[in-house]
């Protein structure tokens, strides 16, 4: 039997093929205030995160290290690219969903819903169809750290569906504070975290499952509980194992919700996603730090893997 250093916890023999053995736990930038958001630019080989209370949105890569990407980024979060491979954020301070165009200038794609102004869009992914859906808590209004304090102008806390056309929509609205989320490989489920707990303990650390039918969302009740902390980041593999963050670490869950192993972090994990040159490294937002670790698993969005579509 192979024996696996201490940070990763084999909890289902499946967990042994996505990880290795030898697979070091690497920190690649430190001494940020919050990160989060990271979004792998395989085209580019590089990798952006954001620095929430900072607000800037960072650059690392293998042969410069750690840049600036942008100063003054409104308390952006959470990120991800559109199949033409645009940056798409979500910022707390303008309260908005924001598109970088190719040309460096940004786009407001939703800052209000029926008048009223979005809570403060935290995480936000693109379909293959240019569709895009993001969720809507208040963490980025409740305190001036991340934000600007305000009173919610929405009666509660959504994720919503953006047309390609423009047209927006309420897809969910019954979470306590919805937050990271993310699509199987075929794009027939979509996953979303309910991170409640963070402000309410009778709120479960889950994630719960929906069925997409013709731009619905159909609920399928809870893929999985968290045991230690909360989600907030998740991806999928192109197997369709789902990879969440958690108090001590990172977590992975088979196509059936069943948990198949961790990878144990010593910071308090925000987020996640897939890239490298070869697109088998995971980036970890942690906290205070970034880190990188070889996985046996690639990412389900085709730019972790170099490409667009």
């Amino acid at each position: 039997m192979i024996t696996f250093p201490p940070h990763i916890e084999v909890r289902d023999e499946r967990f042994r093929g996505l990880v290795h053995p030898m697979g070091k736990l690497e920190k690649i930038a430190g001494d940020f205030t919050w990160t989060e958001g990271p979004v792998w630019f395989g085209d580019r080989d590089c990798l952006l995160f954001s620095d929430i209370p900072s607000r800037r949105i960072m650059m690392w890569s293998e042969a410069i290290g750690v840049t600036l990407y942008r100063g003054d980024s409104g308390f952006n979060n959470g990120n991800t690219r559109d199949r033409q491979g645009r940056l798409i954020g979500c910022r707390h301070g303008a309260r908005d969903v924001v598109r970088t165009e190719h040309d460096g200038t940004l786009t407001v794609l939703a800052d209000r819903f029926e008048g009223n102004r979005l809570n403060s869009p935290n995480d936000v992914v693109v379909s293959s169809d240019g569709t895009v859906w993001f969720t809507d808590p208040t963490y980025g209004i409740i305190s001036d750290f991340e934000g600007y304090r305000a009173e919610p102008e929405q009666v509660s806390r959504n994720v919503y569906r953006l047309s390609p056309e423009g047209v927006l929509t309420v897809a969910v609205s019954d979470f306590a504070q919805p937050n990271g989320l993310c699509f199987s490989p075929d794009e027939g489920t979509l996953y979303i975290a309910e991170s409640g707990s963070s402000h309410d303990d009778s709120v479960a650390p889950v994630i719960r499952q929906f069925a997409v039918e013709d731009g619905r969302l159909k609920d399928r009740g809870v893929f999985a509980t968290i045991d230690t902390g909360l989600p907030d980041g998740i991806r999928c593999d192109t197997s369709g194992n789902l990879w969440s963050s958690a108090a001590d670490g990172v977590h992975c869950f088979a196509p059936d919700g069943t948990l198949l192993g961790k990878i144990l972090v010593p910071e308090v994990v925000s987020n996640l996603c897939f890239g490298g040159s070869d697109g088998r490294r995971m980036f970890i937002t942690a906290t205070r730090t970034v880190y990188r670790i070889f996985v046996d698993a690639a990412g389900a969005e085709p730019w972790t893997r170099g490409r667009l579509s």
